[in-house]
């Protein structure tokens, strides 16, 4: 009996003690550790949309980490502990089957955007193997003053009514709309190129400063139609559609765009360097707010993007130059 207690007591007593070291103490530690540069608490509608997420299960499929890895880069800059200052327990995930969120509110700022995958992933991405969360939305008649309603394309909208979103499709995007990093400090810019060596390409922390090494690593030998259709599907076909029709109502049109075709390039880099929101193509006037890709783009991509937008579905523009994104880059500073 006595041998019995000894050997119950002796295993309870490495248990605890491995216990301590190696979550008690760590999480002592970690709960030191301040919120990074520009890291804010979520207000109280952004907490109430956290919770729409957490109980739809939309962390089995999405990740809030990105790892030191050159297949993270497009999700933004490896993640680090201040990120997470504010947010218990942390939604890392450990499933990607959809994309990782982390910079989803800088990726895609559309709300408008937001509610239509919300409502039907196949409206915006028809690839997409996303469940429909239209239990989030109300069918009604005439949408309620101040209330917008959801510009489903024809094909994805009901067959009478429209389509508003309830208090928590308002949450989960206001949620959403918050994940985004902030720009590291010098030390933590540092500590992420450490973690970053390696690693093909450039970090990309979020700020201005990024853009010109990004450049800088590009070649800029031409025109890369392969590096510019997938720049394209990577950061742009989720809005404007891969066969550059865009949606009514939601998101302009590419094929046929004036400002995609004219001779004069510089309006069409200006929108893809600075963003753009409450434009008129075809007489129709699209609120959705494109975001800007100079912090996150370099030079050279950036002239592929376009490159591939002014060759495509039709269009003729003339090709532009790495130089002259870095001469718009130069002019709006």
């Amino acid at each position: 009996m006595n041998k019995l207690l000894l050997v119950a007591g002796g295993s309870t007593l490495v248990y605890a003690c491995l216990a301590l070291m190696m979550g008690v103490l760590p999480g002592i530690e970690l709960s030191k550790t301040p919120a990074g540069q520009g890291v804010q608490p979520l207000t109280a509608l952004q907490a109430e949309g956290r919770d729409v997420y957490v109980a739809n299960g939309c962390s089995y499929c999405h990740t809030q980490q990105v790892r030191p890895l050159g297949q993270d880069k497009v999700f933004g800059r490896p993640s680090m502990a201040g990120d997470f200052k504010y947010q218990t327990p942390e939604l890392l995930g450990s499933e990607r089957t959809g994309p990782d969120l982390t910079n989803i509110g800088v990726r895609q700022p559309s709300a408008v955007w937001q509610y239509i995958h919300l409502y039907n992933p196949r409206a915006v991405v028809p690839e997409s193997i996303m469940p429909s969360f239209n239990w989030l939305f109300d069918v009604v008649a005439r949408a309620p003053v101040g209330v917008a309603p959801v510009p489903l394309p024809k094909a994805y909208a009901p067959a009478q009514g429209v389509v508003v979103p309830t208090r928590k499709a308002e949450a989960l995007i206001a949620y959403l709309a918050s994940l985004k990093q902030p720009a590291l400090s010098e030390a933590d810019m540092a500590m992420g190129g450490q973690a970053m060596a390696g690693v093909a390409g450039p970090v990309t922390t979020g700020s201005a400063s990024s853009a010109p090494a990004t450049a800088a690593a590009t070649p800029a030998a031409g025109y890369d139609a392969a590096r510019g259709a997938a720049l394209f599907t990577a950061h742009c076909a989720a809005c404007h559609q891969a066969d550059g029709e865009g949606l009514p109502g939601a998101f302009p049109p590419l094929k046929g765009n004036a400002a995609v075709n004219d001779d004069d390039a510089g309006k069409h880099i200006d929108v893809v360097l600075h963003g753009l929101s409450n434009t008129k193509v075809g007489g129709v006037v699209y609120s959705s707010a494109m975001p800007p890709f100079a912090d996150t783009l370099g030079d050279a991509e950036i002239a592929d993007i376009i490159d591939y937008e002014r060759s495509s579905w039709g269009n003729h523009g003339k090709p532009v130059t790495p130089g002259q994104v870095v001469t718009a880059r130069a002019a709006a500073k």
